[in-house]
């Protein structure tokens, strides 16, 4: 129950899916949660598309659905910021969205994150090998912005010409709110290519590329996570259910939310921590995909893996992006992509539990459940291998499938997929400690993590401790962190995190599991050598 003394901030997350917003109070202590769906069109393969005008409906729905939960009046909520994916949202100069498709469509307007359509502009960015890109792993991903961008400009001309704004999603909603049209240091840093650690843009780079006319489209001031973006418009104020008076924190990108919110549990055992002790721990945020954020005081460059970014995450700390496209996406797949499926849906709804509640039952009557895949692998990457090969050809591989359309079959297939996941975490951490990191523990949170099996599987399979936050929604805890910042609740932000962010439970790696780990993991990589050598091969046809 809420006081009318006490101050709240807001956290929203706009993720692949949903929007979902959480109510905190100073201590970073949940109050409310709530989400909402958004839509999402796929009008040819390898295009994803939303709509801003959806998302924005969906924030307010989720807003308000947190005040009605918490008793809390708007006068109390003296903080928000916004965390997102780094989609493409494309306005014209009134502020209206412009079409990212051939249809013409203005409603969808924003180009997601996992909208692989630029795959060859991004090839031939790279082959330019230009000095920027040592700062994203050496390679661009067609998830980032500027061959996104390249690809409007070539194949929708009319689009092109009418935009006035490019914004990344969580850049676009602090617009929104506050008509401000400043941009994260996250944002920019980690998908636009801007260089934070010298406050400039390459604009050789983008003369290059043709895109010179973008970048008075990308806005002016830049400035960090967590500082003050402005107050509410009385417009946005009364469609967010909110006062003007509200202070609105510059943002961040989602899975980098997410590790602000699990990091600070690096600190409370100990009362003056030094970042260093960040240096040996890794946050991975799993869901649709998985991020991987390890940071560092040091510069260091991880071929294969995003980054360094300069002030990305942790302020004066340089960060490292690992990921993997594919990974809740991938499990789900293994699990709806077989002909058992639907009676296992059905099972679940007369059992009154989740289909993956019916799996790890399944597999925890199979017997020795970590053996029963000696025979079964996988390596999940259906959306090609972001870290740490940065293949955006890459692709699944399956390893031992037969004919058996059965509930254990199907358990097994799930079982192997998740294996797979966790051993492309194994080989992101390994390009990590390659280069100068000595990850020792992992502080994960995510859908992913509400899956005990899925808990046990990294913990084994990366030889690691993980730990998980007291707080299970860390995402939304992360912006709440950049909003009590903002709104003056904490000094800064890396007082905030230690203020609002606690670990819960720990899981540790079983060592009896580690050599059959090992095991499949060194059949994990060869699976992906051969892949990639098969394609050579075959490139002449």
């Amino acid at each position: 129950m809420t006081t009318s003394q006490t101050r709240y901030v807001l956290g929203v997350d706009v993720g692949t899916g949903s929007a979902r917003a959480g109510l905190f109070d100073a201590a970073g202590r949940r109050v409310a949660l709530a989400s909402h769906p958004i839509v999402m069109w796929h009008p040819q393969p390898d295009h994803a598309e939303q709509s801003s005008q959806d998302i924005w409906r969906a924030i307010g729905i989720c807003i308000r659905e947190c005040l009605t939960q918490s008793g809390a009046a708007p006068a109390q909520i003296v903080g928000l910021a916004f965390d997102a994916t780094c989609s493409l949202v494309v306005l014209d100069g009134d502020g209206q969205g412009l079409p990212v498709n051939a249809e013409g469509d203005a409603t969808r307007d924003v180009m997601v994150w996992m909208d692989h359509r630029a795959a060859s502009e991004a090839n031939e960015i790279n082959l330019g090998h230009f000095e920027v890109l040592k700062y994203v792993g050496g390679s661009i991903s067609p998830e980032m912005q500027t061959p996104k961008l390249l690809w409007l400009k070539r194949h929708l001309p009319a689009t092109w010409q009418k935009a006035a704004h490019f914004f990344d999603l969580s850049d676009f909603l602090g617009w929104r709110a506050t008509g401000s049209l400043t941009r994260s240091l996250c944002t920019l840093v980690c998908k636009w290519t801007y260089l934070g650690h010298e406050n400039r843009w390459d604009e050789d780079y983008f003369r290059a590329l043709g895109l010179e006319d973008a970048l008075e489209r990308i806005g002016g001031e830049v400035r960090s996570p967590g500082a003050c973006l402005g107050t509410l418009t009385p417009q946005a104020a009364q469609e967010l259910g909110l006062t003007p008076h509200c202070v609105v924190a510059v943002g961040a990108i989602d899975a980098h939310a997410g590790g602000l919110g699990v990091l600070g549990g690096a600190w409370q055992d100990e009362e003056n921590t030094p970042l260093e002790a960040l240096e040996t721990t890794l946050a991975l945020i799993g869901g649709t995909s998985n991020c991987h954020m390890a940071v560092s005081q040091s510069e260091r460059f991880v071929p294969g893996v995003w980054g360094p970014y300069w002030g990305a995450m942790v302020p004066g700390m340089w960060l490292q992006e690992g990921g993997q496209s594919s990974a809740g996406a991938a499990i789900d797949h293994a699990i709806n992509d077989h002909a058992h499926a639907p009676r296992t849906v059905e099972l679940a709804r007369e059992q009154g539990r989740t289909v993956y509640q019916v799996l790890n039952a399944e597999l925890a009557r199979l017997g020795d459940v970590p053996l029963l895949t000696r025979d079964l692998h996988v390596v999940p990457d259906f959306l090609g291998n972001r870290s740490p090969h940065a293949d955006a050809r890459a692709r699944a591989i399956y390893d031992g499938l037969g004919l058996d359309v059965s509930l254990e079959s199907q358990a097994l297939r799930y079982y192997a997929t998740l294996q797979g996941v966790a051993y492309g975490t194994r080989a992101i951490v390994d390009a990590l400690n390659a280069h100068g990191y000595r990850i020792e523990t992992v502080m994960v949170t995510g859908g992913g993590t509400k899956n005990p099996l899925w808990l046990q599987e990294h913990a084994d399979a990366l030889g690691l401790s993980l730990r998980l936050p007291e707080e299970g929604e860390a995402v939304l805890l992360g912006s709440a962190i950049l909003a009590a910042t903002a709104s003056g609740l904490h000094a800064n932000v890396p007082a905030a995190m230690k203020a609002m962010s606690r670990i819960g439970s720990k899981v540790e790696p079983r060592p009896q599991w580690r050599a059959y780990h090992d095991a499949k993991f060194a059949i994990f990589r060869e699976m992906e050598q051969q892949q990639r050598q098969r394609r050579v091969a075959m490139k002449d046809f």
